[in-house]
C-alpha cells in the first residue's frame, strides 16, 4: 500500500515540475510556477522520508534527517531574504554548486557501499561515476563562478590551458572506462575513484577560472544543466522517478538555455566545454584606440528630449541592478506614458550577470511584460525610435561587435541602439564594461552621456520631466 501511495506522490511531483517549468516561461506566472514546483518537491521529500523502503525496511534516523532539513531550510530562507538583487547571480551560482556537491556526495556514499558489499555491475558503476564527475565539475565550477561574480576571484589563464583541460578530460574518461570495465569494487578501485573525484574538481576549476565576466551568463547556464544531469543520474541510481524527472527537466532546460546564450554571444558550445573563452586575454586583444571625444547632456536637456519624444526605448543593464533603480525606472516610464510617449524596454539575452537578470529586475518593479522587447524585436524598432535611454548597459550595445573585427566581442549580436535618432547613456563613469573594452557607441555624434548613479539620475530626470 505504501509503495503505491509513494508512486502516486512521485507522479504528482513530476507533474508539478513540468507545470512549474511551463509557468516559468512567462514573468506574470513565474512566481506561481515556482510555488507549484516547490509544493511538488515538498510532497516528494515527505513521501520519500515516510514511505520509501530499502529491502522492506523504512528509513530511520528521523532526528538526523529533520535536523538537516531544518538547518538547510533556515540557511536558505535567511540567505534568500537578505540577498540583494545585484548579488542574485552569485547566490544562484552558489546554490547550483551545492546541488552538484550533493550529487557527488551521493556517488561517494554509494560507491563505498559497493566496495563494502563486493557486489557491483558495470552499469551501476557507470551511473555512480557519471553523477560523481558531473556533480564535482558543477560544484567546483560554480564556486569559482561565485567568486568571480562577487569580485573575489580574478580571471586567470596561461599558455596551453586548452591542452591541459583536454588532457585532464582524457584522463578522467580513461579512468572512468577502467572502473566500469575493470577490476570491480575493490580497495584499488576505491583509490582510483577518489582520483577521479579530485580530477573532476580540478577540471571544474580549470574550466571556469579563465572565463571572462561578459561570458558568465553562459557558464552559469551550463553549470546549471550539469547539476540537472547529475541529479538525473541519482534518479537512475535510486530508481526514483521524481528525482529523475526533475534532473532531466533541469538538465535539458539548462542545455537549451546554454545554446541560446551561446548564440546570443556568438560563441560555440565546443569552446564553452573546453573552457578558456572570452577571458582577460581576449579583452586585452581588443586593445585601446583613439575614439575621439564624447559629449555630455544635462538633466534638463535630457528631460526635454524625452518628454517631447513619440517613442522612447529603455535599455537596462547591470548599472540599473547595482543602483537598485528598477522602481525609479518604472516611475519614469509611467510619467512618460501619461504624456503620450510610447515607452518600451529592450532586453538583451545576456544583459546583467545571469540569464534573465533584467527580466527579474523589471518584474520586481511590476513593469508590464508586454513592454519588454526581445533583442530581435527591439532592433526592428530602433530606426523609428526618437530616444534610447541606456541604463548601465555596455557590451550589449557596443557597435564594435558589428564593425570591428579586432574586437573580442566581434560577431556577438547586440542591441542596435545607434539606429535611433538620439541615444542617452547613463553610466557612473567612462570605465569599460564587464568585458573590459571601451564602447564605440559612447563616442558617436548622436550619443550623449548622462553621468551619475542610475537611481539618483532617474529620480532627478523624473522630477525634471514633470516640470517640462
Amino acid at each position: 500500500m505504501g509503495s503505491s501511495i509513494l508512486s502516486i506522490i512521485y507522479l504528482v511531483g513530476s507533474v508539478t515540475f513540468i507545470l512549474g517549468l511551463k509557468m516559468l516561461s512567462k514573468p506574470d506566472t513565474a512566481r506561481k510556477g515556482n510555488l507549484v514546483a516547490a509544493a511538488g518537491m515538498t510532497l516528494a521529500i515527505l513521501g520519500t522520508i515516510f514511505l520509501y523502503k530499502v529491502d522492506d525496511v523504512p528509513l530511520h534516523n528521523y532526528g538526523w534527517i529533520f535536523t538537516g532539513l531544518l538547518i538547510g531550510g533556515v540557511i536558505g530562507v535567511l540567505s534568500a531574504k537578505k540577498v540583494k538583487m545585484t548579488a542574485m547571480p552569485e547566490m544562484v551560482s552558489m546554490f547550483n554548486g551545492m546541488g552538484g556537491a550533493c550529487a557527488a556526495l551521493i556517488s561517494i556514499v554509494e560507491f563505498n557501499h559497493l566496495v563494502a558489499s563486493g557486489a557491483t555491475t558495470g552499469g551501476m558503476v557507470a551511473i555512480i561515476l557519471l553523477s560523481l564527475v558531473i556533480g564535482a565539475i558543477s560544484c567546483a565550477g560554480s564556486i569559482i563562478a561565485w567568486g568571480k561574480l562577487a569580485g573575489k576571484i580574478k580571471d586567470f589563464s596561461f599558455n596551453g590551458q586548452h591542452i591541459l583541460n583536454l588532457g585532464v578530460l582524457v584522463v578522467i574518461i580513461g579512468l572512468f572506462v577502467w572502473l566500469v570495465l575493470g577490476v570491480g569494487a575493490t580497495a584499488t578501485s576505491l583509490v582510483v575513484f577518489y582520483i577521479v573525484l579530485a580530477l573532476a574538481l580540478f577540471y571544474g576549476i580549470l574550466f571556469v577560472l579563465p572565463i571572462g565576466g561578459a561570458d558568465m551568463p553562459v557558464v552559469i547556464s551550463l553549470l546549471n544543466s550539469f547539476t540537472g544531469v547529475a541529479a538525473a543520474c541519482g534518479g537512475f541510481l535510486y530508481n526514483n522517478p521524481v528525482m529523475l524527472t526533475g534532473g532531466i527537466l533541469v538538465g535539458s532546460a539548462g542545455t537549451i538555455l546554454t545554446i541560446l546564450m551561446c548564440k546570443a554571444m556568438n560563441r560555440s558550445l565546443k569552446n564553452v566545454l573546453i573552457g578558456s573563452f572570452g577571458g582577460a586575454a581576449a579583452a586585452a586583444a581588443g586593445g585601446s584606440k583613439d575614439q575621439g571625444n564624447y559629449k555630455e547632456i544635462s538633466l534638463n536637456d535630457a528631460a526635454v528630449v524625452m518628454a517631447y519624444a513619440n517613442k522612447v526605448i529603455i535599455v537596462p543593464g547591470y548599472g540599473l541592478a547595482v543602483a537598485q533603480a528598477q522602481h525609479a525606472c518604472h516611475e519614469l516610464e509611467k510619467q512618460l506614458g501619461e504624456r503620450g510617449v510610447e515607452v518600451k524596454y529592450a532586453i538583451h539575452p545576456v544583459a546583467g550577470r545571469m540569464p534573465g537578470h533584467m527580466n527579474v529586475l523589471l518584474a520586481e518593479a511590476d513593469v508590464p511584460y508586454e513592454k519588454l522587447l526581445e533583442m530581435e524585436d527591439a532592433n526592428t524598432e530602433f530606426p523609428t525610435t526618437d530616444v534610447v535611454l541606456v541604463l548601465g548597459a555596455n557590451d550589449v550595445v557596443n557597435p564594435a561587435a558589428k564593425n570591428d573585427p579586432a574586437s573580442p566581442i566581434y560577431g556577438m549580436p547586440i542591441l542596435e541602439v545607434e539606429q535611433a535618432k538620439v541615444v542617452i547613456v547613463n553610466k557612473r563613469s567612462m570605465k569599460p564594461g564587464y568585458a573590459g573594452i571601451e564602447n564605440d557607441l559612447f563616442f558617436q555624434p548622436k550619443t550623449s552621456m548622462l553621468f551619475g548613479d542610475a537611481k539618483k539620475v532617474l529620480q532627478e530626470l523624473l522630477a525634471a520631466i514633470k516640470e517640462v
